[in-house]
């Protein structure tokens, strides 16, 4: 990889305002600049990045950065996972449309006092409808990157319990945390607890623990972001969709989206050998998670290979492969 990648690289990401992404970059040129000999200017840049992650971490400390972690206890800690983000909408190629309607929610998020005072609520109960890999889970996370709040993602395999009414009080412990630790809560494979109550597969527990979800996402006046996602809209309740705020439809990529999102992951490679359309062709059905590990496979074999730039024949194989897993 050339230094005018790295600059190019450099200049979208610090354009697009993401920090993490830049200084990833940032300790590339770094390492380039070691490998060509140029071992004080490596120094210098290396000191600079640990002096600017360094900034970044005595800020959060200071109370301006994001919204402290309060890691969960007890029976909580079983149910779930906790972690900041560093994801941001910038991140994601996404669609005008969908790209819109997540920035009013982010808004809509930062200023909710002021929508308050007005007698208004910001829109914080999202439920995601989408195939797989088209960016449900990456949503979650982008939204608790751009509001600096902690991601807490449900774990159904501690949640789901044998008992009767085991589950519904587990649930009870995780809308207590989210009146309690403001952040972004994400259950994702929606459909396991809100499927429909009359299904062929109905059984009392699930009815139960159905009509317990709807009771405390109802009664949940607080500040935190809940966010669901599904696979299978179809099995879902119909009356979920009125319990939540907005429900965002994904679809998986169309051929643009799906340029943007290989070019945005191979940003500091060279790409001006590769046969784009015959590349988008082979890559028509994957999702925006299964593209972005194509082109990761595809930056590995230039990185291990020792290429300036990525070649055609390594992205379809990459795009064949992931093809094969679906």
């Amino acid at each position: 990889m050339t230094t005018a990648r790295h600059i190019v690289a450099l200049l979208r990401s610090h354009l697009e305002g993401d920090q993490e992404h830049f200084l990833t970059v940032a300790t590339q040129l770094a390492a380039h600049e070691a490998r060509q000999g140029h071992g004080k200017l490596a120094t210098e840049l290396r000191e600079i990045i640990e002096a600017a992650r360094g900034k970044t971490v005595h800020v959060a400390r200071r109370g301006a950065g994001p919204v402290p972690l309060a890691q969960p206890r007890g029976e909580l800690a079983d149910l779930l996972n906790a972690r900041y983000s560093d994801i941001r909408l910038s991140s994601m190629v996404l669609n005008p449309d969908l790209q819109a309607r997540l920035k009013r929610v982010v808004q809509e998020q930062r200023q909710h006092e002021r929508l308050k005072e007005h007698g208004l609520n910001s829109r914080r109960k999202l439920l995601l409808v989408g195939p797989p890999g088209s960016g449900k889970t990456m949503t979650a996370a982008a939204l608790a990157g751009e509001l600096h709040l902690p991601l807490f993602t449900v774990r159904y395999e501690s949640l789901i319990g044998k008992m009767m009414g085991e589950t519904a009080g587990r649930l009870r412990l995780i809308f207590d945390a989210i009146a309690k630790q403001r952040g972004v809560y994400f259950f994702d494979e929606f459909d396991a607890i809100g499927s429909q109550r009359a299904g062929p597969n109905d059984v009392g527990e699930i009815r139960r623990v159905l009509n317990s979800f709807l009771q405390f996402i109802e009664q949940d006046e607080g500040q935190s972001l809940i966010v669901a996602a599904t696979n299978h809209p179809e099995l879902l309740d119909r009356a979920i969709s009125r319990r939540f705020d907005d429900v965002i439809v994904y679809g998986l990529p169309d051929e643009k989206i799906a340029h943007g999102i290989l070019e945005n992951r191979l940003a500091t490679f060279d790409t001006s050998t590769v046969d784009w359309p015959r590349v988008l062709e082979a890559a028509v059905g994957l999702g925006a998670a299964e593209l972005a590990r194509a082109a990761d496979e595809t930056a590995k074999v230039a990185v291990l290979c020792n290429l300036e730039g990525v070649r055609t024949e390594d992205f379809l194989e990459a795009i064949a492969e992931r093809k094969s897993h679906l």
